[in-house]
């Protein structure tokens, strides 16, 4: 398939390890460059609401990243998912015609 016979509104997929690159240094922004704007920006304000709420929780004794251990945890979910994600349209736009 060429660039001119793709469907309109289809795009080629971007490569997965720069969309890892863009998920890890931009959270979120991963799954917006994979084409799923609503599930970057959920993630987004996931990461912000558990990170306040475990902020609120914990006490000043502990470590930064433990009073952000929610918004960490689902930030490393999100940077796995949008790689993960890129991977599947990567191979599924590479896939050999039958």
């Amino acid at each position: 398939m060429t660039a001119l016979s793709l469907p309109l509104g289809f795009r080629k997929p971007l490569d997965p390890r720069l969309v890892l690159l863009i998920a890890v240094l931009l959270p979120g922004f991963g799954h917006v460059v994979s084409g799923q704007a609503r599930r970057g920006f959920t993630m987004q304000m996931f990461m912000v609401s558990l990170g306040f709420v475990s902020w609120h929780l914990t006490t000043p004794h502990h470590s930064l990243a433990g009073r952000l251990a929610g918004g960490l945890f689902v930030y490393a979910l999100s940077v796995l998912e949008a790689y993960r994600i890129a991977r599947i349209r990567w191979e599924t736009a590479h896939r050999p015609a039958p």
